[in-house]
């Protein structure tokens, strides 16, 4: 039992918040390299890499698809 206790906490040491991309990290959205237009080239603006606010663009930009229209046979 005291090995799990031992092993539990030795995990929680290692932990922190980290970042995939440098301009996910809020404290860097000011930068230069996450402002556009250079941030544009490398697709990291943090509009892009920030779920909440992507998730805003793509519900505001979805709109219900038009059904095709059918195609005739040809005979």
């Amino acid at each position: 039992m005291k090995y799990i206790f031992i092993f539990a906490a030795l995990m929680l040491t290692g932990c922190e918040d980290r970042y995939r991309y440098y301009c996910q990290n809020p404290d860097n959205f000011h930068a230069a390299q996450c402002q556009k237009p250079k941030c544009l080239f490398t697709q990291q603006c943090p509009e892009y890499l920030v779920a909440p606010i992507l998730e805003k663009q793509i519900n505001a930009t979805n709109q219900p698809a038009q059904p095709a229209p059918e195609a005739s046979p040809n005979r």
